[in-house]
């Protein structure tokens, strides 16, 4: 492939084209009206103008983007994440038309999307499962029965969902019928398919994933795990490589699974393998991500791997550069993603212009992102600004460089979420690990968050005035008087 179309926008599309550039590769831009002036436009060696703004009439219409690569002369196609990286049909129409897709074949896109079809092709692998039924299931009695059987609580989820839509947590047999009818309607809105199924609600689980690479010759690693149980609303805030929490004995065996999960798909290319893992250190398959995931840069800095690189590498052909042995963790990696939202008021979405947009910059400091000061912020889509990503040879040491790079972010015109970054840097449930999925709902409010700033805010203060003090009574001349 001497050019690749990325079939996104944003920051992934800027993080996919400067690996293709490094590599030699050309690369081809698409956008909507409202990103006409990008960064990810200016920078691609090629720009097609795919529609309005919306993206079911810009970035989700396959044909628009497979006829952009086909009249530029694109090889291959880069999906990224989110649009249409996980759609088996776009894969199979990109096939198709004699274009390479940069991702897995589509029977792994296909089989993986749905939770009960990824459960049931990883059962003969013996992987271990949150207890539970296999099947859709929309008989209310039925569920009562296989509720009483697991034990409440249970979860209702939707086999098509993801990002906690269709999902609910059921205390009591008194409240199933009306939780189920929730889900059922929610996942029908969402995803169009009102599929559900129940498993025992895992009441302190962390949110653990195993990043994995396989190639088209048979090969398979993984590139050990990202902890991501700082959520809200069951979408991934904070990430970190590696937890904090896992046995070396552990991440082995979570590893080698994960790699007999993508085995069961036949997996091609740069997938991830999530768990919930209990506080007992039990973990459970959740499901399989078929594309990048947002966090992947916290595996970059800890094992020296360019993800994207591969990926490529593998969509070419190409075996793997390297066996599991050859795979170590070195030092330790944090992610803040940068969202216009606002923490104070249930992380609601703000719009508008970014007046002001200073980004930290240094050693140990990589900003992802895909927005330049005076750009507007959207409607259409993912309110994600930037991902933040600092690095340490310790966890303290990622842990204080988040919080350094945090406070040397200027971001004004919108709110985001980096009060709510600084907020979790300093507490000490996060800095000891002592943390889970609800670390959201146990500790975080608004005040806390204010009162968090407030200190930060005088702390500040007062070491600036001290620099100053400092450098003035270094540049006194004799005779001068106060």
């Amino acid at each position: 492939m001497k050019k690749i179309l990325v079939a996104n926008r944003g920051e992934i599309a800027l993080r996919i084209m400067r690996t293709a550039r490094r590599m030699g590769i050309r690369t081809v831009a698409v956008y909507s009206e409202a990103d006409r002036h990008a960064p990810h436009v200016r920078f691609a060696d090629q720009a097609v103008f795919l529609g309005p703004a919306p993206s079911n009439q810009s970035y989700l219409v396959m044909e628009k983007i497979i006829e952009a690569a086909k009249t530029t002369g694109a090889e291959g196609i880069h999906p990224g994440y989110g649009f249409l990286s996980e759609n088996s049909e776009f894969a199979r129409k990109v096939k198709a038309a004699g274009i390479i897709f940069v991702g897995p074949h589509p029977h792994a896109i296909e089989v993986m999307g749905s939770k009960l079809a990824a459960k049931d092709a990883v059962k003969a692998y013996d992987i271990p499962m949150v207890p539970g039924i296999d099947k859709a299931i929309t008989d209310t009695e039925k569920a009562k029965k296989i509720a009483e059987k697991i034990g409440y609580p249970i979860l209702i989820k939707a086999s098509a969902g993801g990002g906690g839509k269709g999902m609910r947590v059921v205390e009591n047999s008194a409240e199933l019928k009306s939780q189920m009818e929730r889900a059922i309607s929610e996942a029908l809105s969402a995803f169009g398919d009102g599929s559900v199924f129940i498993e025992k609600y895992v009441g302190s689980p962390r949110h653990i994933e195993i990043q994995v690479l396989a190639d088209t010759h048979g090969n398979t690693v993984h590139l050990f795990e990202r902890e991501c149980s700082i959520q809200r609303r069951h979408q991934k805030v904070v990430e970190e490589a590696p937890s904090a929490v896992l046995t070396p004995e552990l991440r082995a065996k979570m590893g080698a699974d994960a790699c007999r999960v993508a085995q069961a798909c036949d997996y091609v290319g740069a997938g991830t393998v999530e768990f919930l893992l209990d506080e007992k250190l039990n973990y459970y398959f959740l499901e399989m991500n078929t594309r990048l995931q947002v966090e992947h840069p916290v595996t970059e800095w800890v094992t020296g791997v360019d993800l994207v690189e591969e990926q490529i590498r593998v969509a070419r052909g190409e075996k793997l550069r390297f066996k599991q042995e050859d795979l170590t963790i070195k030092g330790h990696a944090m992610e803040l993603r940068v969202y216009a939202e606002d923490p104070a008021n249930n992380f609601l979405p703000s719009v508008g212009d970014l007046v002001v947009y200073q980004k930290p910059s240094g050693e140990n400091i990589r900003v992802d992102d895909g927005y330049e000061e005076g750009m507007e912020i959207p409607i259409y889509y993912d309110p994600m600004i930037a991902k933040l990503i600092t690095y340490g040879a310790t966890r303290d040491a990622a842990i204080a460089n988040m919080e350094k790079a945090i406070a040397n972010y200027r971001i004004e015109g919108i709110e985001t979420t980096l009060p709510f970054g600084a907020f979790v840097m300093k507490h000490e449930a996060f800095k000891s690990g002592d943390f889970d999925t609800h670390f959201v709902k146990q500790f975080f409010t608004p005040e806390a968050m204010a009162a968090d700033t407030k200190n930060g805010e005088e702390v500040a203060a007062m070491a600036g005035l001290q620099l100053y003090l400092e450098r003035r009574k270094k540049l006194r001349v004799p005779g001068e008087v106060n």
